[in-house]
C-alpha cells in the first residue's frame, strides 16, 4: 500500500465527510485511512465534533447547557449568513460552490465549538454526560484502552460451540463495566445508552479482559452497536465457512471494526 502523504488536512477530511471529494481524490483518502491511525482518530473526532452540533438542538441539552445558548445562537446566525449570500458574479460549477460553502460552513461550526467547550468547563461537562447527547459515545475503541484480546481457541472449537453458551461462560462483571466507564472518562454516561462490548466478540475467541471490552454506543446515528453485531455474525460465517482464517477475522475486527465491516460487506454505510 502506498503512501502518498505523512497526513491528510482538515480540508481534505471535512470534503470526505460531505462526500465532496473526487472520484480519484476519495480513493486516495480512503487508502491513507485504512494505513493510518491518527487521521482516522481525526476524522473521527470531526465527525463526532459536527454530530454533536446537530444534536445540541434537541430540546434537553438546550435545557441544562444554558451559558452556550448565546454561542449556538451565534453559529446559527452564521450559518444562515452563509447559506444566503449569492453566488460571486464569475460563473462556479454549483458543486464547487456547494463545496466551498459547507467547508466555510463547518469551519465556523468547529470554531465555535471549541469556544462552547472552553465556555462550559467541568461542570456544564456532567452535565452533558448525563444527557441523551452523550449517548453517541466513542464509535471506535481506544487502541491503547483497548486493543483487542483473545482466548486460546481455533476454528473448530469457535464454530462447534453454541454462541449463547459462550457470551454467558464471559460475563462481565459489573464491576468490570463500571471500571470500563471510568478509563473511557465516561463515569457520568449512562449505562443504557451502552453496550460494554467485546471487541473481538466471544463468537471469534475473544476474552472478557479488560483489554478487550470498551463503551459501545446503541444511538450512535450510524456506527453504533447494531451495526457491528451484523459484522461479528457475517465474520464467524465465513470462519465457519473456511472463507477466512481465524486469525484473519480477529485482527480485522480488532484493528478497525469499522473499515472491516466496509471491506466485508462492501459498502460505505450500514446495510
Amino acid at each position: 500500500m502506498r503512501h502518498f502523504e505523512k497526513h491528510l488536512n482538515d480540508e481534505d477530511l471535512l470534503l470526505a465527510i460531505d462526500g465532496e471529494l473526487s472520484s480519484a481524490r476519495e480513493e486516495q483518502v480512503e487508502e491513507h485511512l485504512a494505513a493510518c491511525w491518527d487521521c482516522r482518530t481525526r476524522k473521527q473526532s470531526l465527525e463526532k465534533t459536527i454530530g454533536n452540533f446537530v444534536e445540541a438542538r434537541h430540546a434537553e441539552l438546550d435545557a441544562k447547557v444554558q451559558p452556550s445558548a448565546g454561542l449556538r445562537a451565534l453559529l446559527k446566525a452564521n450559518l444562515e449568513q452563509i447559506a444566503a449570500e449569492p453566488p460571486a458574479k464569475e460563473k462556479i460549477p454549483v458543486t464547487a460552490f456547494r463545496s466551498t460553502r459547507v467547508r466555510r460552513a463547518l469551519v465556523v461550526a468547529l470554531a465555535t465549538a471549541a469556544v462552547i467547550v472552553f465556555v462550559i468547563g467541568g461542570v456544564e461537562r456532567i452535565r452533558v454526560q448525563n444527557s441523551a447527547v452523550y449517548a453517541e459515545g466513542p464509535l471506535e475503541p481506544r487502541p491503547t484502552l483497548t486493543p483487542g484480546a483473545v482466548r486460546t481457541v481455533n476454528a473448530t472449537e469457535v464454530c462447534g460451540a453454541n454462541s449463547e453458551a459462550r457470551r454467558d461462560a464471559l460475563a462481565i462483571p459489573a464491576s468490570v463495566k463500571e471500571e470500563v466507564f471510568r478509563e473511557y472518562g465516561m463515569s457520568a454516561a449512562r449505562p443504557q445508552y451502552f453496550e460494554i462490548d467485546f471487541l473481538i466478540t466471544p463468537e471469534l475467541g475473544g476474552s472478557n479482559d479488560i483489554r478487550n471490552l470498551w463503551p459501545e454506543p446503541y444511538r450512535a446515528p450510524v456506527w453504533n452497536a447494531h451495526v457491528k453485531d451484523q459484522l461479528e455474525d457475517r465474520l464467524r460465517d465465513m470462519v465457519c465457512n473456511g472463507e477466512i482464517d481465524l486469525a484473519t477475522a480477529q485482527h480485522d475486527i480488532a484493528a478497525d471494526w469499522i473499515l472491516a465491516y466496509k471491506k466485508y460487506f462492501h459498502t460505505d454505510r450500514p446495510l
